[in-house]
């Protein structure tokens, strides 16, 4: 659906004004407010990223996986939870206990709204990545910022999401290894972590996964345009 036609249909206010808004480069999702993520509807602004397809991707295979790997109930971690988007669904799909971590206090008033919006039992936490959690978990997932500074984006998307979600430092993998290098701390005997990732890092990805987790093994999936996208690490045979 074009975004005028989605704007159309779904804005409940003044369709000029509006209009003006998506002529003026705001994204259509923040305008209208809300946007569908895997069959939920989650509250979205200017605090935290628009969820995207690839996303639901990590999430439908996450699913996927844990009901091939677990039997019984999860413990699972969400890192930089955002819109609480990844948290909630899983929380709604699997039989599962849910932590979910951002930095951005923002964000996390957008989460526990979504929560409630969608009758999730959610534990939120507002910490850089996992720091003061001591519980352990079967599951790790995380959509981490992975743009590089020096990447060029999409003007609407650097104009208008927040850069905290957008970029990081290292090449864009300054947090997959700040998650991984004290990961065991908080990781289960047997686990599954999960990340989305840009398309050219799996490789560094994978060093940086040998370092801290060797015994592990990591699969990467491609998204549906065919880029590297997922990848999962486990120690489960």
């Amino acid at each position: 659906m074009k975004d005028i036609d989605y704007l159309k249909k779904y804005y409940k206010g003044d369709i000029t004004e509006a209009t003006n808004r998506l002529n003026n480069g705001e994204p259509v999702q923040y305008i209208v407010g809300n946007v569908d993520f895997y069959n939920y509807n989650f509250i979205v602004n200017k605090n935290v990223l628009i969820p995207r397809f690839e996303t639901e991707e990590l999430v439908d295979q996450t699913i996927k996986k844990t009901k091939e790997l677990f039997k019984n109930k999860v413990d699972i971690l969400d890192i930089g939870t955002g819109s609480g988007a990844i948290a909630i669904t899983l929380k709604k799909e699997l039989d599962s206990n849910v932590t979910a971590t951002d930095i951005s206090k923002e964000a996390l008033t957008v989460a526990k709204d979504n929560a409630q919006k969608n009758n999730a039992e959610i534990n939120f936490v507002n910490t850089d990545i996992y720091k003061g959690i001591s519980t352990k978990f079967d599951i790790v997932i995380s959509n981490p910022p992975y743009i590089s500074y020096d990447e060029e984006i999409e003007e609407i998307v650097k104009n208008n999401e927040p850069n905290l979600a957008l970029y990081a430092d290292n090449n864009g993998l300054y947090f997959y290894e700040e998650i991984l290098k004290n990961i065991k701390s908080i990781l289960k005997k047997k686990y599954l972590i999960c990340f989305e990732i840009g398309e050219t890092q799996f490789q560094s990805i994978k060093e940086v996964k040998d370092k801290y987790l060797p015994e592990s093994k990591i699969e990467l999936k491609k998204d549906m345009q065919g880029r590297d996208r997922m990848v999962f690490i486990t120690n489960i045979e």
